[in-house]
């Protein structure tokens, strides 16, 4: 089973930071993703959905360093769903997307070039990278192919 969500948006507002009693960081914040299509008048519409999310740990340090509302940024992640109880008893239900992965892509001017998304096996906004904190992580991290047997790989892909 596969639950997979990659977004490519702008922050809704400040991320939210607290610390629980643990010593965990967890930020939240809702982004906004944009689909743009032409109508039956030929006319360009824009439809926009917003999505909660939540990033612990290092992620969350590094929204909270990083973001601001408007920021654009990319987030994979995997959707959760939770319910609670509202002050008046009332069920709620909330969707939430839980990022593993979270990339800026805001321009730096001391950074020149290169692709905006995760791909680097030491990216410190990678849950589970060597670089960042993996105490507690269950993130697998993909073997590496070299040159001999790349061509066995080309024919895995499952379309």
């Amino acid at each position: 089973m596969i639950n997979k969500v990659i977004l490519v948006g702008n922050l809704g507002k400040d991320p939210e930071v607290r610390v629980l009693e643990s010593g965990t960081k967890v930020a939240k914040f809702p982004m906004a993703t944009n689909e743009n299509y032409r109508d039956k008048n030929n006319e360009w519409q824009t439809v926009t959905e917003w999505h909660n999310v939540i990033l612990w740990r290092y992620l969350a340090e590094s929204a909270e360093r990083q973001l601001k509302k408007g920021s654009l940024v990319y987030i994979e992640g995997k959707l959760t769903h939770r319910k609670y109880q509202d002050k008046d008893g009332n069920d709620r239900y909330v969707t939430e997307v839980v990022a593993n992965i979270m990339r800026s892509l805001e321009r730096r001017d001391s950074q020149g070039g290169g692709s905006p998304f995760p791909s680097e096996e030491n990216d410190p906004f990678v849950a589970g990278s060597s670089s960042g904190s993996s105490s507690g992580s269950n993130a697998s991290s993909a073997p590496t192919s070299s040159a001999s047997d790349s061509d066995e790989e080309e024919d895995d892909l499952p379309f």
